[in-house]
C-alpha cells in the first residue's frame, strides 16, 4: 500500500473508533462497458483514493472524509489503468458540509467543483438526485460500485466493480449500531474500508454516499453498512449549486 495511504489511513481508523471507511466492492462483479457513465475517481497525483459521482456537468458529490491532498479527478473510464488527459479535471473548489467531524458523527458530504465542466457523451454522464426527502421501501434492489479491493485480503482493482444490495431498516440498523448517526441510510453489506464517497443508487437515483461500516474484516456478519442520506441534504446541496452557477 503506498505509504500515504498508510497514514491516512491509520489517521482515520484512530479517529473512528470501530467505524472504519467503506468502499472496498464485495462480492461484485465488473461494471458492464457505458454502463455508470457518472462514476469519478477522486486522485491524488495519479493514485486512487475515493470514489465521487458527477451530478452536475462541473460538480461532483463524494463523502467529507475524502477531503484531504486530493488534486484531481478523473472521468469517462472504468479502468483507472487506461487513464487519458481528457478523463481528467482538476479540483478548483472543495465543500465538505460545514458541520462534518467524522463518519461517525454523520454530515459525511461533500462537493468538489472541478476546474472545467465535463461535456456528457458516451462515457460521461451525471446522475439524477432524489427531488424531495425520501424513504426507500423494502424489498429494493440498490447498487453500490468502486475501484477498492474485492476482499479483506485482497488487493485493489483497475477496473470498476458493482454489487447489488438492499437497504435495511433503520430500526434494524440501530439493534447493532449503538450510535447510528441521523440522515443516514443502512444496507446491507457491500463494501469494506478505504474506498468512499461511491454512490448508493436505487431505482436510477443516487440516494447515498458510502460513509463507513465495520472496521477491519469485511466478512462481518450483522453490521449493515452506513450511507449519508443525500435527499436529508438537498437544499444544502443546492445551495452550493446556486452559488456557483456560470
Amino acid at each position: 500500500m503506498h505509504a500515504l495511504h498508510k497514514l491516512l489511513f491509520f489517521h482515520l481508523l484512530t479517529s473512528l473508533g470501530r467505524d472504519a471507511l467503506g468502499g472496498k466492492i464485495i462480492n461484485g462483479e465488473k461494471a458492464k462497458k457505458n454502463s455508470m457513465r457518472y462514476m469519478v475517481s477522486l486522485q491524488n497525483r495519479g493514485q486512487h483514493v475515493c470514489g465521487g459521482f458527477l451530478i452536475r456537468e462541473d460538480f461532483v458529490l463524494t463523502a467529507a472524509h475524502c477531503n484531504g491532498d486530493l488534486t484531481h479527478v478523473v472521468l469517462g473510464t472504468h479502468d483507472l489503468s487506461r487513464v487519458a488527459d481528457g478523463n481528467k479535471r482538476f479540483i478548483e473548489q472543495t465543500h465538505a458540509h460545514q458541520f462534518y467531524v467524522k463518519p461517525g458523527l454523520g454530515k459525511d458530504i461533500m462537493l468538489l467543483k472541478l476546474s472545467e465542466k465535463v461535456q456528457p457523451d458516451n462515457n460521461v454522464q451525471t446522475i439524477q438526485l432524489p427531488t424531495s426527502e425520501m424513504n426507500i421501501g423494502d424489498n429494493v434492489k440498490c447498487q453500490v460500485a468502486g475501484w477498492g479491493m474485492t476482499s479483506s485480503r485482497g488487493t485493489n482493482v483497475d477496473e470498476l466493480q458493482v454489487v447489488d444490495v438492499s437497504p435495511v431498516k433503520r430500526h434494524d440498523c440501530k439493534q447493532q449500531w449503538d450510535n447510528l448517526p441521523d440522515n443516514v441510510i443502512c444496507a446491507t453489506k457491500g463494501f469494506c474500508q478505504g474506498d468512499s464517497g461511491g454512490p448508493l443508487v436505487c431505482n436510477g437515483k443516487a440516494v447515498g454516499i458510502v460513509s463507513f461500516n465495520k472496521e477491519g474484516n469485511c466478512d462481518y456478519p450483522d453490521f449493515p453498512d452506513v450511507y449519508t442520506d443525500i435527499s436529508k441534504y438537498l437544499p444544502w446541496i443546492n445551495d452550493i449549486l446556486k452559488q456557483n452557477n456560470r
